[in-house]
């Protein structure tokens, strides 16, 4: 039997652009066949590292995106919306403290990476659906009861994130990243033969299939199963 063809996912919560390509990731994991894997990182790192701008700072590009993710979110069915002042939680707020609780839970987890995709889910759902706070320890708390975890795991998880070791994490992460040639997210690494094929954002999974022999079925691939 042939061994299953490796993705990884670099992503932030606080990108909506990573919510789009992490559930299309979620939902191809069996149709491809893939080992997929998940890797939060922290977006901040990853534009200074790279010296790229964020959308919102080039007052054109905001207006795009603006337009852009809604047309996006209905195409594939993502309940993306925007929240009130998207400046403030991406660029004030930001989501060092999301994203090291998010490794923590990681950290953690044995077996699989089931917990961090439901608690990254319900931060992008609070951010980016209901225009809640993702900086609280009790906003993450409440998100990680959503995503089905007990109180003694969220205490765990809440003595873990100010420790050097899940700090180290996330910065080896996105140095990681970074390094893989990251300049903003989603980025996905497909591992195609000994080799790393470097996608960005979530308009890229036709390509992404042609490059791993595999076939892009739209955003919802198990409803195209279904009627085939």
């Amino acid at each position: 039997m042939a061994s299953k063809k490796v993705v990884e996912i670099f992503y932030d919560v606080v990108s909506p652009y990573s919510w789009l390509g992490f559930e299309v990731m979620c939902r191809y994991r069996n149709v491809w066949n893939i080992d997929l894997k998940l890797r939060p990182a922290f977006l901040g790192g990853i534009m200074k590292g790279a010296g790229n701008k964020p959308p919102g700072m080039v007052p054109n590009k905001f207006l795009y995106m603006t337009k852009d993710l809604s047309r996006a979110a209905q195409y594939f069915s993502v309940p993306l919306q925007h929240p009130t002042d998207p400046f403030v939680v991406m660029f004030e707020k930001g989501s060092l403290a999301a994203m090291r609780f998010v490794t923590a839970v990681q950290e953690r987890e044995n077996g699989g990476d089931k917990q961090v995709e439901r608690v990254s889910r319900e931060l992008w759902r609070r951010i980016w659906s209901e225009d809640k706070d993702i900086t609280k320890p009790e906003s993450l708390a409440e998100a990680a009861v959503k995503a089905g975890l007990s109180d003694k795991d969220i205490e765990e998880v809440m003595a873990m994130v100010t420790t050097n070791k899940i700090k180290d994490k996330l910065k080896n992460t996105t140095q990681e990243a970074l390094e893989n040639g990251a300049f903003g997210f989603p980025m996905i690494v497909c591992h195609v033969d000994g080799k790393k094929e470097m996608f960005f954002g979530s308009d890229r999974f036709e390509l992404m299939a042609h490059c791993i022999g595999e076939k892009w079925l739209g955003p919802q691939p198990d409803k195209i199963s279904a009627n085939l």
